[in-house]
């Protein structure tokens, strides 16, 4: 063994280094020239039959030939993995001058935007946000309201039973009868917002799931005026100068009742549209948003005040009507639909 067989190890190394390409060749390449079994390797084993004297020179040749061999594989990987690299950034290139594409921004649901801006007015008078079940007991849902078994009115709100006697409330008064049977300190300021159920026909303006927001204020001294001030503050607050009316209405619980109508914002409250009656509002010109009216003695005595002392003003907003007046939605089902055309049109007139 001599020097001149680890210069041919080197050449030949360097005629296959040569034909290299990819980052896979290479490194079967290196494997076989600097591993265990290379030649290299075996010419370090062999040392021990190499003459004393001629051992360090024969060595030293060994050692710089894998040195090199080691550096131009380093070398080669760095050339292939640059080419590589280039040849990535050519194909993915893309001009970023040029404009992107721009994701569909998103928006509040009508509904939500109506609740929450409700609710801050509410916040406002010092009232604060309860929830309730939208499963409820009759006891909540009729009972404590004044509603006994055979009232009419148990009738008319038409009720969604399920198993076990409950229903689907179908008003979210509820909240104020379980909110008055825990008796909490005067006075009493509560809002609460969902969905009620009621089993009657589908129209324009009316759902068999729909929602509400109720409120109530529980103190001494209350009195109609305070009841109809607190509706035109929200009234006003909502839709500013929008006309509003006052009108007799019937609730079981309350007493007297009033409901709030609002001038149809569809047709200036005129009652026609361009092809006629308004569907909005059914050619009337207004749009009964809320019903109202001072909590009924017998409602009090039910969970233990003496209306002589103590008396309250409720009221309930059509949230879902109040959403399409906003939108400008003629019909109330559009509210709940998932057509993304009719919500891109809803999402410009609730801007």
């Amino acid at each position: 063994m001599s020097t001149p067989d680890a210069g041919s190890i080197l050449a030949a190394f360097r005629a296959e280094l040569a034909t290299v390409d990819s980052p896979e060749a290479l490194e079967d390449l290196a494997r076989r020239h600097t591993g265990k079994k290379s030649a290299v390797k075996a010419l370090l084993k062999g040392l021990r039959d190499v003459d004393p004297a001629e051992r360090p020179a024969v060595a030293a040749a060994i050692n710089e030939t894998a040195a090199t061999i080691e550096a131009e594989v380093e070398a080669a990987r760095e050339r292939i993995d640059a080419i590589a690299l280039e040849a990535a950034v050519a194909a993915e290139w893309m001009d970023l001058s040029m404009p992107g594409t721009l994701m569909e921004r998103g928006a509040r649901h009508p509904l939500v935007e109506v609740e929450d801006r409700c609710l801050a007015v509410l916040a406002r008078l010092g009232f604060e946000v309860v929830d309730g079940p939208e499963v409820e007991h009759p006891f909540y849902n009729f009972d404590a309201l004044n509603i006994p078994e055979h009232h009419p009115a148990r009738d008319m709100q038409d009720t969604f039973w399920v198993d076990g006697g409950w229903c689907l409330r179908s008003h979210t008064t509820t909240v104020q009868a379980r909110v008055l049977e825990s008796r909490p300190e005067l006075p009493i300021r509560v809002a609460s917002r969902g969905r009620v159920y009621r089993n009657e026909a589908v129209d324009a303006t009316h759902g068999a799931m729909f929602h509400q927001l109720e409120g109530f204020w529980l103190d001494r001294g209350l009195t109609f005026a305070h009841l109809k001030g607190v509706l035109a503050f929200v009234a006003r607050s909502l839709y500013g100068d929008r006309r509003i009316r006052f009108k007799p209405k019937f609730y079981p619980y309350t007493e007297p009742s009033v409901g709030v109508d609002l001038a149809c914002g569809n047709c200036d409250g005129s009652g026609l549209s361009a092809t006629g009656s308004c569907e909005a509002c059914h050619g009337a010109g207004w749009v009964t948003i809320l019903g109202a009216g001072m909590v009924h003695p017998k409602v009090l005595r039910q969970f233990g005040y003496d209306p002589a002392e103590v008396t309250g003003i409720a009221f309930g907003l059509g949230t879902t009507r109040m959403a399409a007046q906003k939108t400008g939605a003629t019909k109330v089902r559009n509210l709940y639909g998932q057509d993304m055309r009719t919500m891109r049109t809803l999402k410009r007139g609730a801007s």
